[in-house]
């Protein structure tokens, strides 16, 4: 029976024309097929595919558009900033250069009240302290001549036993002395 079989198919195979595709006799429908099914693809594509890959293409052209306007935009926002960032910078450091130059010129006008109240404080203790000393002088000069007169009538009473100077000879004379 296994040779029956394998008989069987070698005479289909010897009866068949060959491959259909390349038989002469169905080349025109074939033709026909073709025809239809490159007219059916074409209609697919031009009215489903195509326009959905132009949709897509065109999103994405509108997408890259936008995109870069943006990129722009924050561009131009970000010089904007910047530019702002200066100028802020800018008077931050005259204001802090003005705030330096205000307390310098408070600490200056401190420094000159501090330094005219010391003068005046010098001042009035030089001019105590020139008192004193001419009080101290003067206190000096009429000790000095007390201390002359006594000194000058002790001298006279040693030198010549038994006289005595007159006073008001020995005052002027030391004061004669004394003013030089």
């Amino acid at each position: 029976m296994a040779e029956q079989a394998t008989h069987g198919a070698t005479d289909a195979a010897q009866g068949a024309p060959g491959m259909p595709q390349l038989d002469f006799s169905t080349f025109p429908n074939q033709i026909f097929w073709l025809i239809v099914t490159l007219v059916a693809i074409y209609l697919i594509l031009d009215k489903v595919a195509l326009p959905r890959i132009a949709a897509v293409l065109a999103e994405r052209q509108g997408t890259l558009t936008n995109d870069l306007a943006a990129a722009e935009d924050l561009k131009r926002k970000a010089a904007e900033a910047e530019e702002a960032y200066n100028r802020a910078l800018a008077e931050a450091r005259a204001e802090s250069q003005r705030i330096a130059d205000a307390a310098r010129a408070e600490i200056q006008a401190d420094l000159a009240a501090a330094t005219a109240r010391a003068d005046e404080q010098i001042a009035a203790k030089t001019a105590e302290s020139e008192r004193r000393i001419g009080e101290i002088q003067a206190s000096a000069t009429r000790s000095v001549e007390e201390v002359a007169r006594d000194v000058a009538a002790d001298v006279v009473a040693a030198i010549l036993p038994g006289q005595s100077a007159d006073a008001d000879d020995v005052a002027r004379v030391i004061a004669a002395r004394m003013k030089g």
